[in-house]
């Protein structure tokens, strides 16, 4: 019999009513019928009531320790299921895609529908998710986020509208499969891990994100350079394939002297690019002047992987670790494969 532990963290699925009350974990599993004090089905479920907060109210301490536990289930041969609000599910779930290490199927789900309006998704998504993490089919794929049957991979997920149930997509990539009566069917696996080496994740590491929009004077970027000490990294998300205007040139290829810093996109798909346009802020001119290519990596994910990374070990008193940051972010970009 194939064993699910469910962690439950709070969020719409657990919003009756819409106030800042949150049903048990106990009482979400209720609404899909499932009975912890037995087996349910062909699967032995386990639940870990671990929070009750909006995941807009997660912090790093919370998903550092939740890794912890998550790591230590799968080790002793479970499948997992998180339960969490959507607002930061693809962060979570890419989150512990660094950093745990597992065989085991972990997924992320969520609702986008309280328990108390009509068609709440709720049930239907931890039902999916339930299926995924008991299926030895879909071991080895790193965490996955299961929403309205589809099945994506945690680096490519990504919440694309404010309140359809159908709002996760993986721009770029598709899901890796869909839940078919009940059953996974997978369609295509990950090329790759998303990570080269083991990962940790301290919440006291500081990485700002740095969001571009028209007009931008470097009001905030000034933040980051006149107080570098607050910081260990910064992450841009650029305009177009990875653009700043002519004046944040100069700032950001100082920075780079004192820190990491990622160029990203902010437009939601596809790869910043390296040498198409070579104009002052082009990607080339700041790839040259030190700053490391996201490639498809968005910027909120961008941001974790570079937290990771620094994390680990690549950063110390002689500076930061470039060529390591840099050949993590090349991994998940695709150049190298066959």
């Amino acid at each position: 019999m194939a064993r699910v532990t469910v962690f439950t963290l709070g969020g719409t699925i657990s919003a009756r009513g819409g106030d800042a009350a949150r049903m048990s974990g106990a009482e979400v599993l209720a609404e899909l019928g499932v009975d912890t004090a037995g087996p349910s089905g062909t699967t032995e479920v386990e639940l870990r009531d671990f929070r009750r907060v909006p995941s807009s109210s997660l912090t790093f301490e919370d998903l550092t320790a939740l890794a912890d536990e998550v790591a230590r289930t799968v080790a002793a041969g479970s499948g997992v299921v998180v339960v969490q609000g959507t607002d930061t599910l693809e962060e979570t779930a890419f989150l512990l895609d660094l950093v745990c290490t597992t065989e085991q199927p972990v997924v992320v789900t969520g609702a986008m529908r309280r328990p108390d309006l009509p068609g709440a998704d709720g049930p239907a998504n931890l039902a999916a998710a339930l299926a995924v993490a008991a299926d030895p089919g879909c071991r080895e794929l790193g965490v996955l986020v299961v929403l309205a049957d589809e099945i994506h991979a945690a680096r490519f997920a990504h919440k694309a509208h404010t309140t359809s149930v159908a709002t996760f997509a993986s721009p770029g990539a598709g899901p890796l499969g869909v839940v078919v009566e009940g059953e996974p069917r997978l369609l295509l696996r990950p090329a790759v891990a998303s990570r080269l080496c083991p990962l940790r994740f301290d919440p006291d590491v500081r990485v700002a994100l740095l969001t571009l929009s028209l007009g931008d004077r470097g009001d905030l970027l000034e933040l980051v350079t006149e107080r570098p000490e607050r910081y260990d990294g910064l992450v841009v998300a650029a305009f177009g394939a990875g653009h700043v205007p002519a004046w944040f040139v100069e700032p950001l290829a100082a920075l780079t002297e004192r820190m990491p810093v990622v160029l990203a996109s902010r437009t939601g798909a596809g790869a910043t690019l390296s040498h198409t346009y070579r104009s002052p802020g082009s990607e080339y001119d700041l790839l040259h002047r030190g700053l490391i290519p996201a490639g498809p990596l968005a910027p909120a994910k961008a941001r974790l992987l570079l937290h990771a990374l620094l994390s680990s070990g690549a950063k110390g008193p002689a500076g930061y670790d470039r060529p390591r940051i840099s050949a993590a972010f090349a991994h998940l970009d695709g150049a190298g494969l066959a």
